[in-house]
């Protein structure tokens, strides 16, 4: 099984790609998709959409799984990542059909144990499960990659976003 993970952003996106072969995890690839910020929102979102059809028609996923949005204070960035999150959740259902979302507490779990992890201890998480040889940079890949291996967990029992 292909599980595509996305760390949702306008800027910078992490996503992870992974197998899951029985219980055994591998990184296929991984990297970012980054956004230029002298370019219009709509522009920005054209871009995510061309570089995410692009994972996602290289690596043919049979589940893409996005972390869901935890806002901040800032309102202004809430509104662009919270369109940038819709564009990837549209792509992600057009393109591969097999959509699930986690939340921040689920994906720590999955991973640690514990809902309320700290972000290094996932980081530790994500390069031990995936045997990996040093921590995915930036922070944004390791979330991505963090996001599909909760998947690989919960898969079965998650419920899709949409049929």
């Amino acid at each position: 099984m292909i599980i595509l993970g996305i760390d949702p952003g306008y800027a910078t996106i992490g996503y992870g790609v992974i197998s899951k072969d029985g219980g055994n995890l591998s990184a296929v690839d991984y990297g970012v998709i980054q956004t230029p910020k002298e370019e219009s929102i709509p522009v920005r979102l054209a871009m995510l959409d061309d570089a995410l059809t692009a994972i996602i028609q290289k690596f043919k996923p049979d589940a893409v799984s996005v972390e869901e949005l935890f806002f901040n204070t800032n309102i202004t960035t809430g509104i662009k990542v919270a369109q940038a999150r819709g564009v990837i959740l549209l792509c992600a259902i057009k393109k591969c059909g097999r959509l699930y979302e986690y939340t921040p507490l689920q994906i720590k779990q999955a991973l640690t144990g514990n809902g309320r992890a700290e972000k290094h201890q996932i980081q530790f998480m994500v390069k031990a499960l995936l045997k990996l040889d040093k921590i995915p940079k930036p922070d944004d890949v390791a979330d991505a990659l963090a996001a599909a291996v909760c998947h690989a967990h919960f898969g079965e029992y998650a419920h899709r976003v949409l049929n």
